[in-house]
């Protein structure tokens, strides 16, 4: 291990546009899965000004109203006048896909890949802590917004943290960005000193800048121009800040659109939740849990799990007991997590992860994981 070494996470706010792009995906799905837990659901949207394109592959009961949907969910991240083109074009699942995912006795997965997750003992939320500043700063951001707490600001935003790690613990921040959609009159002088007192101060207050922390606020100047008026919006093209800040793996697989057969998806939140309940168990202080599927087949092809040294047992005993205690197959992980439910549009912005109410942030197989380990490890020792 390193003696010194910097970790950096950025964060976006629900005005985003690529995070708006995944909201509205998610909201469509939410609204699929409201009349129909069994929808298949593919959701992208792409925005520019003056234009929102909401595509896919929909096989529901019954099809939403997602002009409506679209503008509805733009309203909430704070473009109330917004006046655009909403361009749909849905299809049917393939067929050919429909087959290998839905056969007579099980449910196949959506698409082959390999899904991670990752938690570990640095903070409340088992992530690093660079991930839950950066999304506790946006988050933060967008309430002074919608309370008035500052007056003059968009929905658009983003910001970044990078904390210094000596012998692998956090010791300080080395630098704050934060950038912020405002009014045209906005003087920023203010702008700069109300970010710092209220958001940039109570968000960081586990690990507050000190003399030598450099905090930029607005670092290009003037950002009057935002959302899809200043930037193409895209859906899925905001994978690390929906996960763990590019400090974990990922497999590549977007998340938001997608019902629960998709692995991309389930399988991340499933490993997710496999990696948050061997940390809470202490069973690692950090764990790195990954899940390989193959299109059509339930079982997963490959389960890993990489606790970094950090394991309380070898990593191949808590192979066997994760594969014992989980469900792995799509339709086990839909029950378990309950992903049939429309569940999704709310869980989309300031990191997947830092939810704790979230079906896939709870604990509730750490005992059972423990005791599992503890069997199969006298097992092995009896031998």
């Amino acid at each position: 291990m390193r003696d010194k070494y910097i970790l950096t996470a950025e964060s976006v706010t629900e005005g985003h546009p690529d995070k708006l792009c995944d909201t509205i995906a998610d909201a469509v799905l939410d609204a699929c899965l409201l009349h129909d837990p069994g929808a298949h659901v593919a959701c992208e949207v792409m925005a520019t000004t003056g234009k929102l394109i909401v595509a896919g592959e929909i096989t529901a009961t019954e099809l939403p109203d997602i002009p409506a949907i679209a503008c509805s969910t733009a309203c909430k991240a704070g473009y109330p006048s917004l006046d655009y083109e909403v361009e749909v074009i849905t299809r049917d699942q393939s067929p050919d896909i429909a087959g290998a995912v839905s056969q007579e006795d099980k449910l196949g997965a959506g698409d082959q890949g390999i899904m991670y997750g990752h938690a570990c003992s640095e903070t409340e939320e088992l992530l690093p802590l660079p991930v839950v500043l950066a999304n506790r700063l946006t988050c933060l951001l967008s309430h002074v917004r919608r309370t008035g707490r500052i007056q003059g600001l968009g929905p658009d935003g983003k910001a970044q943290v990078s904390v210094e790690y000596v012998f692998g613990q956090p010791s300080r921040i080395t630098s704050v960005v934060v950038s912020c959609q405002h009014d045209p009159d906005k003087d920023m002088e203010m702008l700069r000193r109300e970010i710092h007192t209220e958001v940039i101060q109570p968000a960081l207050r586990e690990l507050p800048p000190d003399e030598g922390t450099e905090i930029l606020i607005n670092p290009s100047g003037r950002f009057v121009l935002g959302g899809f008026e200043a930037d193409t919006g895209l859906t899925g093209r905001k994978l690390m800040v929906d996960t763990y800040g590019g400090l974990a793996p990922h497999g590549g697989g977007a998340l938001s659109g997608k019902d629960g057969s998709k692995v991309d998806r389930s399988g991340t939140y499933m490993a997710r939740y496999i990696a948050k309940n061997i940390v809470a168990a202490g069973l690692a202080e950090k764990c790195t849990v990954s899940l390989a599927y193959a299109i059509g087949k339930a079982d997963p092809v490959a389960v890993d799990i990489d606790t970094h040294g950090s394991g309380e047992y070898g990593d191949d005993v808590l192979a066997q007991a994760v594969r014992q205690v989980f469900e792995l197959t799509p339709a086990g992980m839909i029950r378990t997590l309950g992903l049939d439910k429309p569940i999704f549009a709310q869980f989309c912005n300031y990191g997947h992860f830092t939810h704790q109410d979230a079906p896939w942030e709870q604990c509730d197989c750490a005992d059972l994981l423990w005791n599992v380990c503890r069997v199969k490890e006298a097992g092995v020792s009896s031998r």
